[in-house]
């Protein structure tokens, strides 16, 4: 039988890297840290880690087995919350989410949610993917208003991930000028032709993202400006700071003095959905999900 702390370990060694780090965070010696890993991997009669004088990796063994720790971790936590609701008789929902997609998709369902279950508790926590996701996993949080670029989810993905992605909404980010740049009047930009103009960024995530465009049509990126805020990264723009690269969802508040203009395909674009751990069967997550999704739609139509 496997033993839930040394899973717990083993989630631990794999998010650190190393014995030693994760010894510390566990309150652990190094030693009982190794102990429990070769104990876990005697009972499975297979390695979990590589180790190496530059610390640990996991195995092919080793990532099925964190898949699982991270499934038990959220199921033991699912439970706790339904005992706990036994003696209140209402349901908590705790839900994770970055500022611009709970900005404008949020609110709207969960009133829907609470008109739908109206002893449902809503606790609502602000965080960008790489940290919600794996308060997903950890069962820390029930689901996660997320997103990811052109490439697999933050954290740790493939077949063996614990979360279920349920598809919201593709975000397309536009290219944002001042109302006077020369090409403010077209109907559509390439990337390249942007190859001169200096850039605001608006999400610090974006810049490797915007970079690997820019690479592609053959230009070095100018960055005169970094901002974890969209809205800031658009009053920049006005100030005539440079150009930047604006999710649809984001473009709300106005700013006065500027123009939005697609780019043309390949379209650069956030994908947006809610993360889950599988098998969570829970009637508050598919009425928020269905709710996020007819919010999603009805931004489509305008």
């Amino acid at each position: 039988m496997i033993d839930v702390q040394r899973l717990r370990v083993l989630r631990t060694v794999a998010e650190h890297g190393s014995f030693n780090q994760a010894a510390a965070a566990l309150r652990l010696t190094p030693s009982a840290v190794s102990q429990h890993i070769s104990a876990l991997e005697r009972s499975l009669g297979a390695q979990v880690v590589a180790r190496s004088t530059r610390g640990v990796t996991l195995t092919p063994a080793g990532r099925i087995m964190v898949g699982a720790a991270e499934t038990v971790a959220a199921e033991l936590e699912h439970a706790k919350q339904r005992v706990d609701r036994l003696g209140s008789g209402r349901t908590r929902l705790t839900i994770a989410t970055f500022t611009s997609g709970g900005r404008l998709l949020l609110p709207q369902a969960l009133a829907c949610l609470t008109a739908a279950h109206p002893d449902t508790v809503v606790h609502v926590r602000e965080c960008e993917p790489e940290d919600s996701l794996p308060l997903v996993r950890q069962g820390a949080v029930d689901l996660a208003l997320a997103y990811h670029f052109d490439g697999p989810l933050p954290g740790r993905p493939g077949p063996n991930s614990s979360l279920a992605w349920t598809a919201i909404m593709e975000d397309p980010l536009h290219v944002v000028l001042p109302d006077a740049h020369p090409l403010a009047g077209r109907e559509t930009l390439d990337i390249a032709e942007l190859a001169a103009e200096p850039w605001v960024l608006g999400c610090l995530k974006s810049e490797a993202y915007l970079r690997r465009y820019a690479e592609r049509a053959g230009f070095e990126l100018q960055v005169r400006g970094t901002t974890t805020d969209y809205f800031f990264a658009r009053s920049l723009v006005a100030a005539g700071m440079g150009i930047s690269l604006i999710p649809s969802i984001a473009q709300t508040p106005q700013v006065a003095g500027l123009r939005t203009v697609p780019i043309a395909p390949p379209t650069p674009t956030r994908h947006i959905g809610v993360a889950t751990i599988h098998r969570r069967d829970h009637a508050q997550v598919r009425t928020l999900i269905e709710a996020l999704q007819a919010e999603a739609a009805a931004l489509d139509e305008t």
